[in-house]
């Protein structure tokens, strides 16, 4: 007896069907109704390394081809699904790369089926434990690891990074749907030409072609502006155009091509380029949510695939955690708001998640989504990804809208929410609009969380990187102070996540929610921050200590606007029609708080503080300010370092008002006798795993800061 998997076309749900004798056995009548999914396995190869008692592992790349049926309730929120072509079977297809690390031995899997959805396409968290060795835990401990698309724009530009084929909306004669699009065209330097679809974080993603390379038909604009709040001053139609170019052999207006915009005297890095048109063919983004629901369904339950290939995991899963890091975090966090955390059986597709640096959704189910998109303080101001709820509670009011409902409304109904864990680093609070999951939307009160749900602020750190003093690179023409942070969240995060695993397994509370609060004065107005003196500081640029500028705050941090994207987009859900492009500014804000600083150090009062946190050798900030003049902005994504002085004398005569060194520490055995109960103290807290903090002791032995 066999479970062959197909997805059952009603809504009642896919269902693994039981097919008797062998594989030439003809397949129930129903199946030429049911969507199917197939499974290739294109290689297998030996993973390096051998993990404790699991012993061997093995990887495997290839794709699942499956169907979704536009006429099965689950799959009605995702936008255009009526208008995608279907086959004979009457089903929308789709095809979705994978990457699977498995035990050899499947006897020897712990049953955690640990999903990790690609970032833009690029698997961010593809553990290595040659370069990572504490990640060889997930191994050790039996984890199966997979990996598959989700995002329907990301071209298969190396055989490494994963791609799903998604299909493109068309009207029912078949013809072309149009609509308004807008991009935000960054130059870093200057160029005749920029390619589309443009964005800080979207530009290698496949853009949509305009419906016209007539740009002067309505619809179709191009502005230029030093800040995002400046004034746009339009370009004239005649001084752009879609085509390639070139300031030699093929100068403006060069050559015709939808896909780059060629503007006559070129990009200047110091203007910011908003580019509108009107685009046609959009892709049905939302159907790469049901492939990934699907794709863990079937390795989670089935025993073989709807041709009879067989399942590597069949009968060895009992549950699923899913990860997310940075825009994927935001992904995970959409799957859930959607309601695809509900299998087409009807059950939990994940018994965890965890959204990792992930403070806002994915805007994956509009007509002409942009996945790949995001906001920082310049750029990207009025993307999409922001209009869905932060707040987790089903029962959430936004009394800013009046909306009701947050990420669990749709899985507290089917009784299919996981167990959720959400990990904020600083950059989320400044740049990424993150305090609204923890305050109500005036910002004054802060908000009870649900009780399966976890909040975790990784205290003063950046929006991702190794840390370290070795970290901290300085370019005074880029950035003001040097870039980075040494506080980070890596060796935090692994033990989160081993707490989850816990959780949902074992039932074992995790650790409890870490985060600031108005309550406590931990998270206040931007302008409330109280800062030290920082003075007198040099960093290495290029081999020569070069001297720091004096810390000086700004106050400068992302807004969190509310904006009208037209009357057929459905803010709440991040789906519909996007049709007015710039969104319209409704004159109103959510409030937009920061983890407070300890006026001693400058390093944050709250969260989960690290050893290079509680231990430091220098303020990390976590944020830092573009040097170039003009342009008001944070650096993207990235924090400071104002490292301390060595000496008391030093810094007094400096004018610092943090401590030094010395005056922290006395010696280097000081030092190191402080790190090592901050590392031991951790790991009594299950912030740390105990293998984490015997590195963290040995490096601090090993790296001399004080005689």
């Amino acid at each position: 007896m066999k479970h062959v998997f197909r997805l059952a076309a009603s809504a009642a749900a896919f269902s693994l069907l039981a097919a008797c004798g062998g594989n030439d056995d003809p397949p129930p009548a129903a199946a030429a109704k049911t969507p199917q999914l197939r499974l290739t396995i294109s290689a297998t190869e030996p993973f390096a390394g051998s993990y404790g008692t699991v012993g061997d592992y093995e990887k495997l790349t290839g794709t699942i081809a499956g169907e979704v049926d536009p006429a099965d309730s689950k799959n009605a929120i995702i936008q255009d699904l009526a208008l995608a072509p279907v086959n004979a079977n009457g089903m929308v297809e789709y095809s979705a790369d994978f990457v699977m690390l498995k035990p050899k031995d499947m006897s020897k899997a712990s049953g955690v089926l640990r999903y990790d959805a690609p970032n833009r396409g690029n698997m961010l968290t593809l553990l290595n434990p040659a370069v990572a060795p504490s990640d060889a835990v997930y191994l050790e401990r039996g984890y199966v690891m997979l990996y598959s698309a989700w995002q329907g724009d990301v071209p298969k530009t190396t055989p490494a990074r994963l791609t799903v084929t998604v299909p493109v909306a068309k009207n029912k004669d078949g013809s072309s749907i149009t609509g308004p699009y807008r991009s935000e065209l960054v130059p870093t330097a200057a160029t005749p030409v920029m390619s589309l679809p443009g964005g800080v974080f979207n530009t290698t993603m496949i853009p949509y072609a305009p419906a016209s390379l007539d740009n002067t038909l309505p619809g179709y604009s191009l502005t230029r502006r030093a800040n995002e709040t400046d004034p746009r001053i339009a370009i004239a139609p005649a001084d752009w155009k879609f085509a390639d170019c070139n300031a030699t052999t093929n100068p403006f207006p060069g050559t015709a091509d939808g896909s780059k915009v060629c503007l006559k005297g070129g990009f200047d890095p110091k203007y910011l380029y908003e580019l509108v048109y009107v685009a046609k063919d959009p892709k049905v983004m939302g159907v790469g949510l049901a492939a990934l629901r699907d794709t863990v369904s079937f390795f989670r339950h089935a025993s073989v695939d709807a041709a009879g290939a067989a399942n590597p995991l069949a009968g060895r899963i009992t549950h699923a955690i899913g990860q997310g890091t940075s825009q994927s975090g935001n992904a995970m966090k959409t799957f859930l708001h959607l309601g695809f955390n509900q299998s087409l059986a009807g059950a939990k597709v994940f018994d965890g998640l965890y959204a990792h640096v992930a403070a806002r959704q994915t805007h994956i189910n509009t007509r002409f989504a942009v996945p790949g998109g995001g906001g920082g303080l310049r750029t990207d101001h009025t993307a999409f990804g922001q209009t869905a709820p932060r707040a987790l509670d089903k029962d959430y009011v936004d009394e800013l809208t009046g909306r009701k409902g947050g990420v669990m409304t749709r899985c507290e109904a089917t009784t299919t929410c996981p167990k959720f864990v959400l990990g904020l680093s600083g950059t989320e609070f400044w740049q990424l609009q993150g305090s609204p999951v923890l305050t109500d939307a005036y910002g004054f009160r802060d908000l009870v969380q649900p009780a399966n749900a976890r909040i975790y602020y990784y205290a003063s750190t950046q929006h991702g990187g190794p840390g370290g003093t070795a970290s901290i690179n300085y370019t005074p023409t880029r950035n003001v102070y040097p870039a980075g942070t040494v506080v980070h969240f890596n060796d935090s995060f692994r033990a989160l996540f081993l707490a989850l695993e816990d959780w949902v397994m074992r039932g074992t509370e995790p650790p409890p929610s870490a985060v600031p609060r108005i309550a406590d004065g931990t998270l206040v107005r931007p302008e409330a921050l109280q800062f030290p003196a920082m003075k007198g500081l040099s960093w290495p640029v290029a081999g020569v200590q070069t001297a720091v500028p004096d810390f000086s705050y700004l106050a400068r941090h992302n807004s969190f606007p509310l904006f009208d994207f037209g009357p057929d987009y459905k803010p709440q859900d991040e789906s519909g029609i996007a049709t007015l492009l710039p969104p319209a500014y409704l004159s109103r804000d959510y409030a937009i708080l920061v983890p407070q600083v300890d006026a001693v150090t400058g390093l944050t009062k709250a969260g989960v503080r690290s050893a290079e946190a509680r231990v430091p050798l220098g303020t990390s900030i976590e944020f830092n300010y573009v040097a170039t003049p003009g342009i008001v902005d944070l650096s993207n994504l990235t924090g400071s370092f104002i490292p301390f002085h060595k000496t008391q004398a030093a810094r007094l005569a400096a004018g610092d008002g943090r401590p030094s060194l010395e005056e922290l520490y006395v010696d280097q055995a000081g030092y190191v006798a402080a790190v090592t109960a901050a590392a031991n103290e951790l790991v009594g807290q299950r912030l740390l795993l105990r293998r984490d903090a015997d590195g963290i002791i040995a490096r601090a032995v090993a790296s001399p800061v004080l005689p």
